[in-house]
């Protein structure tokens, strides 16, 4: 029968002409590849067999493209879900960024603050449910391959994603990861609800630099700690992806790392994609300069397992035209392209694309569940659970409302909500402010002052005023009186920037073109070009200096200081403070006077300062400092001055320092908690809710005794809770409770490869409460967290909590042996609130490998070093291998080495310097005696490696080896025979 019948329109003539065709042929049967019944494998090659060489290699970009033929839509990898669904970026409008506007929940690190992985795998399935809510929405733009959650580990405060991270705890950051993973894919046994990628392998914790610096992680530290953070959730089965990071990890970008196909692949139980990091597959030959020419690049990352290509936004033809180059040059087969597209397709048809209608039960979600009254009862709830109460002095707090019918709130904070790089736009947005005065009713009243200066510029050779027009516009020097169009509240967020809003409309201002115009409601963008800074100088005056993110940018020229214009028009046009406009700066208001005049005659003061996430430290930008910004700090001191029972808020994601030294009653800390912080503040201030929060981070007294931060050896610098030996601000784990708790009869024992504790915990306070129960082991000087237990009691309630440690999980890295072992000896078990606060050590002997001498005889890898000074790791070929780079003044130990008489040193070496490096081997200590010296010659290039041989002296026993440089050399293995 002819397709054309089916085209008439007149129903009478097609009724006739069927009454006299033949009966049509049954429709043909859908490809096996859409076939449910059949393995997946065997649809995945069904599906491959049908794909051309070009459709092949177009599905290797972040933007797979329609194949209208196999009736096969858009997909795109990469939805960011870290705390709700946040933004995507749009393939049908050249991948422009669009904002989400589902429910946004408290950050990463607040979701871990909960303690209660329970509580964020309700978290991690409603966002899971709003990603198909957007999906159904609209298909193409809002993927099902979310890039959540991070799992890198907040070995350093400084690291401006710390808010995206979980906590310097690879146990507990891994608990968290699996939870919100397992929570978006759905409980499912066949079809993901979503697919949650790990980000960003591996050892990445700076921003600085972040795309050319080299994480230098001894196998120990990247086995026992930074490994640990994505092998657990892998193997647990709570990730679907992995997205590898920016930085070098041992002298290698991590997006050629042979890891990629090796140890992700097999730690995972089901099929992984592995998708890049927007724009590194470039930078591995722009600013890597690793691969001379993009096919090169691409080749080895596609060999390396990388399997999806997040590069040059949506035009997937600079990535596919490379790749065909890598095959022509054969430098790739087209069975590298399909193996890559196994693992993505793996992904889409357990999303159920391929399935019939009816058999996803995830496919019937609609719109409807975004933002729904269930998903912001759980916002609230999350928000309330993640809050720290840092300190209580005199039962200051939780506020009863029947006395505190007066209450001020003040503070930067006190009446807006942020939102971050990686937040959905918020529906609505309750602010503490807000939250508060819901919560006081009509029984009491609130004073309020965001407590900032509200200041006009005079331009001090013209004396006219800086104006903003009522509209957006730009800012011009025109006022001859300080009205409304010349007022500025100045926002101070710390290292000398801030952010000025106009009074005239309520918007800040923003740089363009030079100039400033008054066009936005908050600090936003990747750079974010509200940040200005007003330089005193040395004659009282001031000047405006640009303080964007992009201003350090080698492209952006010199003038970052203000000029007024002949025309009245302030541009940024001067290179230095020397020639730029000096203002006078006249207050109009007092931020601290309005805050005490709210406070002093109020019951209790409310003060609220934290981060601005834009500016305090984000993406591509490192905190140099982790200090309250001054003016904060300074607005603290006053009211607390005005009002001695004055309450501080904390609203940011980072640890912040200088709290021992501000004498006020009590601190509570939040993360930016989402659209209903505000409720969540006020719920845990009246004791609605007992701060159940505790801390997933090390809070430092100060920034004195910190590292550099692109240090990563964390047993060499101390930090992290398990290497610290000084005392904390806040230790990890710490957190008050409006209750007391009393912990008795702890019982350790052993059976059945388990190490069993158990605990009586009894909340001896007169209301309920909540406790988070820490179990922690010690052996060799290193401290771990265990295990841990959240708990609610009413009062005078005893609950037994009992903790199952299998010995297995006490294995650590041993580098002799080049494997996990759980060695033989005495480990310490503590159980406590954190940890600092625990209870006496219980020893038990656990048996399993005692240390073997070291066998230096045989070839042995030199990154396998018991101890080290001067040297970092590298490469040893662009493919795989790990060498240590030594320097003048290097040296490096192997401890208990059998020594029977050696009578050769051998090294593989390289040395790219000019010149000769000598190598010395001693015992004892790097000064110890001489066995034997070798010289290394340039070898021409770091990937020229050469073996050198040394007779040496004799020598016997047990032996501490050390080798010592006087220059460079790079040393891949060595032995002594």
């Amino acid at each position: 029968m002819r397709l054309s019948l089916f085209r008439r329109a007149l129903v009478p003539v097609v009724a006739a002409t069927l009454l006299v065709t033949p009966s049509p042929a049954l429709a043909a049967p859908p490809p096996p590849f859409r076939d449910p019944s059949l393995p997946l494998a065997a649809r995945i090659d069904d599906l491959l067999s049908r794909l051309t060489a070009d459709e092949k290699i177009s599905l290797l970009h972040q933007y797979q493209p329609a194949i209208p033929r196999l009736g096969i839509g858009v997909f795109k990898t990469g939805t960011e879900a870290l705390h709700g669904v946040a933004w995507s970026t749009d393939y049908d409008n050249k991948g422009a960024v669009v904002k989400a506007d589902g429910t946004v929940f408290p950050q990463a690190i607040g979701l871990a603050t909960t303690w209660d992985p329970a509580l964020v795998k309700q978290v991690g399935a409603a966002v899971g449910q709003e990603a198909r809510g957007f999906n159904a929405r609209n298909p193409t733009l809002w993927g099902l391959n979310l890039w959540a959650p991070v799992v890198n580990l907040l070995r350093d405060p400084r690291w401006g994603r710390n808010e995206e991270g979980y906590s310097e705890d690879p146990h507990l950051t891994s608990e968290f990861a699996i939870a919100y993973g397992r929570g978006m894919q759905g409980d499912d046994p066949r079809y993901l609800q979503a697919a949650p990628t790990l980000k960003h392998f591996l050892a990445y914790n700076n921003e600085v630099n972040r795309d050319t610096t080299s994480s230098s992680v001894p196998p120990k530290i990247l086995h026992d700690y930074d490994e640990q953070a994505f092998r657990v959730p892998l193997q647990a089965g709570a990730a679907n992806a992995v997205m590898p990071s920016y930085n070098l990890v041992n002298g290698r970008p991590s997006h050629v790392s042979p890891d990629l196909d090796g140890k992700l692949r097999k730690w995972a139980p089901q099929d992984i994609a592995v998708v890049s990091d927007a724009g590194a597959p470039t930078n591995l030959v722009n600013s890597e300069k690793y691969y001379p020419t993009k096919a090169e690049g691409n080749a080895a990352a596609l060999k390396a397992g990388l399997d999806s290509f997040t590069d040059n936004d949506t035009d997937g033809s600079i990535t596919t035209n490379a790749v065909k180059e890598a095959i022509a040059k054969s430098l790739l087969t087209m069975a590298d392209v399909e193996n890559a597209d196994r693992h993505l397709l793996s992904l889409r048809f357990r999303l159920g694309e391929f399935d019939p209608p009816g058999r996803n039960p995830y496919a019937k979600i609609t719109p409807a569940v975004i933002g729904s009254p269930e998903h912001q009862a759980l916002a609230r709830k999350t928000a309330g659970e993640q809050m720290v109460l840092l300190r209580n002095n005199g039962g200051a707090l939780p506020l009863k409302a029947e006395q505190n019918k007066k209450i001020a709130v003040v503070g930067p904070l006190s009446n807006t909500l942020y939102e971050d790089w990686y937040s959905g736009a918020m529906q609505y947005k309750v602010t503490p402010l807000q939250g508060i005065k819901e919560r006081l009713g009509s029984a009491g009243t609130v004073a309020s002052s965001e407590g900032v200066d509200r200041v006009a510029l005079k331009d001090l050779s013209t004396g006219k005023y800086l104006t903003a027009p009522a509209t957006t516009g730009k800012v011009t020097a025109g006022g001859t009186v300080a009205g409304t169009g010349e007022s500025f509240d100045v926002y101070d967020w710390g290292a000398g920037k801030n952010t000025l809003r106009a009074a005239a409309n309520g918007k800040f201002l923003s740089y363009s073109g030079g100039a400033l115009v008054n066009d936005v409601d908050q600090p936003a963008g990747w750079f974010v070009q509200q940040q200005l800074k007003l330089d005193a100088q040395p004659d009282g005056s001031y000047v405006l200096e640009y303080a964007g993110n992009e201003a350090n940018e080698p492209w952006f020229g010199p003038n970052k200081f203000a000029v007024v214009g002949a025309d009245g028009v302030l541009t940024f046009s001067s290179p230095d403070a020397a020639h730029a406009t000096k203002f006078g700066r006249e207050v109009l208001s007092s931020g601290v006077g309005s805050a005490v005049a709210a406070a002093k005659d109020a019951d209790t003061a409310v003060v609220v300062v934290g981060s601005m996430p834009f500016i305090n430290g984000r993406e591509a930008n490192d905190r140099t400092s982790t200090e309250l910004a001054p003016a904060q700090r300074a607005l603290i001191e006053a009211v607390q001055k005005a009002n001695p029972h004055t309450i501080v808020v904390v609203e940011n994601s980072y640890p912040t320092t200088g709290w021992d030294t501000l004498p006020v009653p009590g601190i509570l800390w939040t993360s930016h908690a989402g659209q209903e912080t505000g409720h969540a503040v006020a719920d845990v201030l009246f004791g609605d809710k007992d701060p159940g929060g505790r801390l997933t981070q090390t809070w430092y007294a100060s920034d004195a005794g910190l590292p550099s931060i692109l240090d990563y050896d964390i047993a060499k610098t101390g930090m992290t809770y398990q290497y610290y030996r000084g005392k904390p601000l806040f230790p990890f784990g710490y957190g008050l409770s409006y209750t007391s708790f009393r912990y008795d009869n702890i019982r350790v024992s052993q059976a059945g490869g388990k190490v069993r504790v158990s605990v009586d915990v009894t909340n001896t306070g007169a209301r309920s409460g909540s406790d988070v129960v820490q179990l922690y082991s010690k052996n060799s000087g290193v401290q771990r967290l265990r295990d841990f237990s959240k708990l609610a009691l009413a009062p005078k309630e005893t609950r037994t909590v009992r903790f199952d440690v299998p010995v297995a999980d006490l294995a650590s890295w041993d580098v002799a042996r080049e494997r996990s072992v759980v060695a033989a000896g005495v480990y310490e078990f503590s159980v406590g609130r954190n940890a600092t606060d625990l209870s006496a050590p219980q020893p038990v002997y656990v048996p399993g490998e005692r240390p073997l001498p070291r066998d230096l005889s045989r070839p042995t890898q030199a990154q396998n070093f018991d101890d080290y000074s001067g040297a970092t790791l590298t490469d040893t070929s662009k493919v795989s291998g790990t060498s240590v780079a030594a320097t003048a003044g290097s040296w490096l130990a192997f401890k208990n080495v059998a020594l029977g008489g050696p009578q050769k040193f051998t090294a593989s070496v390289s040395n790219a310097a000019a010149g000769t490096t000598r190598i010395t081997v001693r015992l004892g200590s790097p000064t110890g005696r001489v066995l034997g010296s070798v010289p290394v010659a340039s070898t021409g290039d770091r990937y020229a490696y050469t073996t050198v041989t040394a007779a040496l002296a004799k020598a016997s026993g047990r032996q501490d080896v050390y080798l010592t440089f006087d220059g460079p050399v790079n040393v891949a293995t060595f032995s002594l025979r």
